[in-house]
């Protein structure tokens, strides 16, 4: 399995604690380090602290030599268009081409109303993130970027210096609702592929959705994704995939913390929430060989992991992390 990549999701609300934890991962052989892009976090209240994805991460990259940057995944509804493409250019010089650009369409509403963004309807998000990827091609590509579409138009968006990469970053979309898997499919170069947010929620705080999200709904939305880049004129195989997990790797098989994290995803046992390909809970060896048939039948080469607690990351890098 020389090809499989292991991503490394950072702590978010402490800039040492993430510093630290981005370090060990460039030394252990990750391939990257991500961080949400939010104003409040998913994982706590609007008062639990969150930093800044795009600071942080030029920070980041700054610190390190080999991992990548990759957000996981930047709302676009954040930042005008050009302003997130320049952002990104600046990240993409910063890390000499350790970056990748994860977008999304936004999702999480009191954020927005909080900070007096607007929180137009999941259609119109979906328009303004394809015509932002549009706008970001423009920007690395042209050399007097103009575009013009319903939600956004740039006229001479001079971009200089355009993109570290060439042509330009690879673009990861986070996600799976129908509507994504088009933009992916015509747009995009990699897909993480997550159940689709809905009523404010994403699948760690939504124990339906995140139950619901078994094998056959990935599978599902894995070969859709395949029907939409023919579609588009692509080869099948040209969006590659992704995928994100909670980790929990532990010395004990029986360790408490399986049981409690199971119960409050929604699953009703630990060996139910095993089964869910949202999530790694076990000891090295068990996390090793689930992921190792994970890998086999999605085709899922590139995993985002989310240790839930400091001793999964060491045992995830010390002891899973060599088998590949």
């Amino acid at each position: 399995m020389t090809d499989v990549k292991f991503g490394l999701f950072l702590p978010t609300g402490d800039f040492e604690e993430t510093l630290q934890a981005a370090k060990a991962a460039d030394k252990a052989g990750f391939f990257s380090v991500s961080m949400n892009d939010h104003f409040f976090t998913p994982f706590g209240t609007p008062e639990t602290p969150q930093l800044e994805c795009f600071t942080t991460l030029t920070a980041i990259a700054a610190a390190t030599e080999k991992v990548y940057m990759v957000p996981a995944v930047a709302a676009i509804s954040f930042r005008t268009p050009p302003h997130l493409v320049k952002i990104a250019t600046t990240l993409d010089h910063v890390s000499r081409g350790r970056f990748i650009m994860g977008l999304g369409a936004g999702w999480k509403p009191d954020e927005y109303h909080s900070h007096g963004y607007p929180f137009p309807s999941t259609p119109v998000r979906l328009e303004q993130l394809r015509e932002t990827i549009q706008i970001a091609k423009a920007m690395w590509l042209e050399e007097k970027p103009c575009f013009e579409g319903t939600h956004f138009k740039i006229e001479n968006a001079f971009n200089n210096p355009r993109s570290f990469q060439k042509p330009h970053p690879p673009i990861m979309l986070g996600g799976s609702a129908t509507g994504l898997l088009r933009i992916a499919a015509e747009l995009g170069d990699m897909v993480n592929i997550i159940p689709a947010t809905g009523n404010g929620k994403d699948f760690p705080n939504d124990p339906v959705v995140t139950r619901n999200f078994d094998d056959a709904r990935l599978l599902n939305r894995i070969e859709l994704l395949k029907k939409f880049t023919k579609e588009a004129g692509r080869d099948a195989d040209e969006v590659s995939l992704s995928g994100l997990t909670l980790l929990i790797v532990s010395e004990k098989d029986d360790d408490p913390m399986f049981a409690e994290v199971s119960g409050q995803l929604g699953f009703p046992d630990v060996e139910a929430a095993r089964k869910s390909p949202l999530i790694h809970f076990g000891t090295p060896e068990q996390v090793t060989e689930e992921l190792q048939r994970r890998i086999r039948d999605t085709g899922i080469l590139y995993n985002i992991v989310a240790p839930l607690n400091p001793e999964s990351q060491t045992l995830f890098s010390e002891r899973v992390l060599p088998e590949f």
